[in-house]
């Protein structure tokens, strides 16, 4: 009857330090290589951008803990069919239901998500640029 007992412990202790180490080995993964320095340069380009374009500019540290040095889901696929419907999805009027209608809007309104690809991933620059060209834009909001 102990050493069923004994067993027991020593299983739960043996499971209790292996779940504590992949807890150690995630918490380093997770954190390590956040701010490297291939993120900053392009989290330095992308603020200068913003700012040359007059939109409102994250501070870096924002920019390069979404974005890291890849451009993060933004690059992933900035041009498919569901990107392309989450886009116009959010172009609206702001109503729910059948009340919601497309809208013109405002050049500066994509810009954004424009420069982002630009700067994180400029071999699918030209398919987003060809999404935001077919979009209807006026100068509405200055």
């Amino acid at each position: 009857m102990m050493d069923v007992h004994r067993e027991r412990r020593v299983t739960w202790i043996v499971l209790g330090i292996f779940f504590l180490g992949m807890m150690i080995v995630a918490v380093s993964i997770f954190n390590s290589n956040k701010k490297n320095q291939e993120a900053v340069d392009k989290a330095n380009q992308l603020s200068a951008e913003l700012a040359s374009a007059g939109l409102p500019v994250p501070e870096l540290q924002q920019i390069y803990n979404v974005l890291g040095d890849d451009g993060g889901a933004v690059c992933v696929a900035p041009a498919n069919a569901l990107v392309k419907s989450i886009l116009y999805g959010q172009l609206t009027n702001g109503a729910a239901g059948p009340g919601q209608r497309p809208i013109i809007a405002d050049n500066k309104a994509v810009e954004g998500v424009l420069l982002i690809v630009k700067v994180y991933c400029p071999d699918k620059a030209a398919d987003f640029q060809e999404v935001v060209d077919n979009l209807k834009t006026a100068d509405v909001a200055s």
